[in-house]
């Protein structure tokens, strides 16, 4: 575990969760680069150095504000392939079958990237951005232990999908914590990417190969998917909180979610209760089971079915959630959960312009098929549509599906005061509720908002029950205290990585800003000054 120190600098600041990634972010703060531009250095190395989270062949978020706190978000999410098989049951949540909705991971680079140079005036070229990407990914990096536990744990799943053992176990064995990792297939297609421009990923060489590989693997992608591929840059949804706001993306993600929990929270005097006591998450919980209802119930492609996110905001929805909130009583938990793993990068520069950014391919390896020979994994984001075709996910060609993803920001006097966002898929939401009270009505640093204990409300990998899991050092009176409520808990280790694995930074009126990487991660936040 790397170095989890708060981080504090009035140059500008990285943090994503993962230390050569925030290197490599760093290094473009110093050499001039502006917020944008070490935010795509960042992803392109985390495709290289966190490759079971996240990589070219996935999906990416962006929310960027300007120094006067004017935002925009890019919502890239790939599209269902034109043509898609008949499903006998549930999509497959891995192999061919389940790499059937296109990448939109690249077209958010090449989008914030024109955004950087017409609006912000950005001197760094596009090349340059992939140079550290190209370097971890041709002279390898240590493996992380992040990366061999979730490769160990997915062995026997994904040995046998195409082009999986090649690439990541290429002498025939998982590689060793800290054993030097190299990906030669997937450097070469960094380079033309670098070189072509992100035009390549969609329409080039690059482009053909990707789409030949996926469609003899049995994906039902084609060249003219990838061609059809565009992120969405739109404007925010905001909520107001605590004399701030709280802005995220629309759906089909599930940024109205967040929103929705933490302005049902507005509704509570936080001051007046403990925090990290059982009243404390209680409340947090029973907030989480009202959004999360409203969620599953309406959240889709609104270009598909509408989505009354204006409803779901409105001061009478939020009012009347709140107003179910029995203080000692847990309502029932009728909910199925939704998996999935991403990464976090958040960087702010020397003008306080500020990107909140989220990558992912969906479950850890995504669809755990590689794209022919150049070392793109593919995720599997199709496999949360529904097969149901009067579901508001159903799948459709050319439709997104539903995604958990939800980086944000917290804005007082309209100008950027938090950066944040977090790995966890279902566990999204209820991370940044516990962390946002934290740092806004408890006043914590980032560091400590980070290190203290977490809840997740459903399913995880090893445990199937839809408990509440809680990490063990939230003290076994707060266990009994919520048990007595009617909550079903479990404890989960304390600093479980299970918890998610967020990433914060703060910005204050005078420029500085100070930032951290979830201590449960293999990340760091690095500051830059000159």
């Amino acid at each position: 575990m790397h170095d989890t120190r708060l981080a504090v600098s009035t140059g500008g600041m990285v943090t994503s969760p993962h230390a050569l990634a925030s290197v490599a972010g760093r290094d473009v703060l110093r050499a001039g680069g502006n917020a944008i531009e070490a935010a795509i250095a960042i992803g392109a190395a985390l495709c290289v150095t966190y490759p079971h989270f996240t990589g070219l062949g996935g999906d990416a978020f962006w929310v960027i504000a300007d120094r006067h706190g004017t935002l925009r978000t890019l919502s890239g999410i790939g599209q269902a392939a034109a043509q898609l098989p008949t499903f006998d049951g549930a999509i497959p949540l891995r192999g061919a079958a389940a790499a059937l909705t296109t990448a939109a991971t690249v077209d958010t680079w090449s989008q914030a990237d024109e955004i950087s140079r017409t609006v912000w005036g950005g001197q760094q070229t596009w090349a340059t951005l992939f140079a550290r990407a190209i370097e971890y990914a041709r002279e390898g990096f240590p493996v992380t232990p992040s990366q061999h536990f979730w490769q160990s744990l997915r062995a026997d799943e994904l040995r046998a999908l195409p082009g999986f053992a090649a690439t990541f176990a290429p002498h025939g064995r998982i590689p060793a914590i800290g054993e030097r990792f190299t990906q030669p297939a997937l450097a070469r297609s960094l380079e033309r990417l670098a070189r072509f421009g992100a035009q390549e990923f969609y329409h080039g060489e690059l482009a053909e190969r990707m789409a030949r590989g996926l469609q003899q693997a049995g994906s039902p992608l084609r060249l003219s998917d990838f061609a059809q591929t565009r992120a969405r840059d739109e404007a925010p949804l905001r909520v107001a909180y605590r004399g701030g706001e709280l802005a995220s993306l629309r759906p089909p993600t599930q940024g109205v979610t967040t929103l929705q929990i933490m302005g049902i929270l507005e509704r509570f005097e936080l001051g007046s209760i403990a925090e990290g006591s059982a009243d404390y998450y209680h409340l947090l919980v029973e907030a989480v089971k009202c959004a999360f209802m409203d969620r599953d119930r309406y959240v889709a492609d609104p270009e598909f079915t509408h989505v009354p996110v204006d409803d779901m905001l409105s001061a009478a929805a939020l009012d009347a959630h709140a107003r179910t909130i029995h203080p000692h009583d847990a309502r029932p938990w009728p909910h199925t959960f939704r998996p999935g793993d991403t990464v976090f990068i958040g960087a702010t520069d020397r003008e306080g312009r500020s990107v909140s950014v989220l990558q992912t391919v969906y479950f850890d390896w995504g669809s755990g098929v590689v794209a022919g020979d150049t070392g793109v994994l593919w995720h599997n984001r199709g496999a949360s549509f529904s097969t149901n075709p009067t579901h508001h996910n159903a799948v459709q060609p050319g439709k997104r599906p539903f995604h958990t993803l939800n980086p944000g920001m917290y804005l007082q006097d309209g100008r950027p005061r938090l950066l944040f966002g977090t790995q966890g898929a279902d566990g999204q939401p209820q991370t940044l509720a516990a962390i946002l009270t934290r740092l806004i009505d408890y006043g914590m640093d980032p560091l400590t908002a980070l290190a203290r204990p977490r809840f997740l409300l459903g399913k995880t990998f090893s445990d199937t029950r839809d408990a509440l899991k809680l990490e063990a050092d939230a003290g076994a009176d707060v266990f009994a205290a919520l048990a007595a409520r009617g909550h079903e808990v479990s404890a989960i280790p304390a600093q479980s990585p299970l918890a998610g694995h967020p990433g914060v930074i703060r910005l204050d009126a005078s420029g500085v800003a100070c930032g951290a990487h979830d201590p449960r991660s293999d990340g760091r936040a690095l500051g830059v000054d000159f």
